[in-house]
């Protein structure tokens, strides 16, 4: 009998109704809907029919009821499984999802049928401070609030590209090219390129650019000597502070996750549904 993973929205209210459509579907197609404890708890009656997850058991899916948050959190769960990673939006944006809230039986019906494509989606990985983590979307540097403007420079296999006075700096991979970076006018990275995309945040600049940088190379930043720290952004968790002086890494992952689409998404459909035409 096959397993999918359940995971669901922070905040109970916006999933809660479609727990129970998710458990009947699972069981009419012959699979284990299961999910830890503190989901069990988050949803009460309503997971009725959900089973609680075996300890180190693999599941076949993983049926996520939430945003963008939710499926990045799933994604970084599962990296390196194979595991593939099935969202209804729950959220605002929803642009990882595979289907929105009021096609969620339809869709999750269709999931546990075996309808699904699978992409498989890079990661980059950071490291500081004797710590390493990996995020699907981007990794930001941000000076905090009511501190002076920071002071971050950037080098890629070990040449030194840009030194800017600025709010911060994000490297994102493609499907977090249209997060953080397509804020700071930094360039939408298809799904399916190799490399990863570093922007400015509000750069005290005139000639600071975005840059693509290339697959195998490693990106060094350094928060200049005399500076206070800036905060470290992972998804959008908190990874702790670059302190003054200090280096941090960031490396490309390739096919480090998996994400299940139904049949006939297209990146580029996808870009302009949720953001509209490029150019009218």
């Amino acid at each position: 009998m096959k397993t999918a993973a359940l995971i669901t929205h922070s905040h109970p209210p916006a999933a809660t109704e479609a727990v129970p459509i998710a458990a009947a579907a699972a069981k009419a197609a012959g699979w284990r809907l299961v999910a830890d404890q503190g989901e069990l708890d988050k949803h009460g009656a309503e997971a009725a029919g959900v089973e609680l997850e075996r300890d180190g058991e693999t599941p076949d899916l993983c049926m996520v009821l939430g945003g963008d948050g939710t499926i990045l959190h799933a994604l970084r769960r599962f990296a390196g499984t194979k595991v593939p990673v099935f969202g209804v939006n729950f959220g605002t944006v929803g642009f990882l999802a595979a289907v929105e809230r009021a096609d969620a039986e339809e869709g999750i019906t269709r999931a546990f049928a075996g309808e699904v494509e699978t992409i498989e989606l890079p990661a980059i990985r950071v490291e500081a401070g004797g710590r390493s983590a990996i995020g699907f979307n981007d990794i930001t540097l941000q000076r905090r609030p009511h501190d002076r403007v920071a002071e971050l420079s950037y080098r890629v296999a070990a040449d030194e590209v840009g030194h800017v006075r600025c709010d911060g700096l994000v490297a994102a991979t493609p499907v977090g090219s249209t997060g953080y970076n397509l804020a700071n006018h930094g360039p939408i990275l298809a799904w399916g390129v190799k490399g990863y995309v570093v922007s400015y945040i509000a750069p005290h600049s005139l000639t600071a650019r975005a840059l693509v940088v290339a697959p195998h190379d490693i990106l060094t930043v350094g928060n200049a000597p005399d500076r206070e720290p800036v905060e470290i952004g992972l998804d959008g968790t908190s990874f702790g502070e670059l302190e003054s002086g200090k280096e941090l890494e960031v490396s490309f992952l390739d096919a480090a996750g998996c994400l299940a689409q139904l049949p006939g998404t297209s990146f580029y459909g996808r870009i302009r549904d949720k953001f509209g035409h490029l150019a009218v």
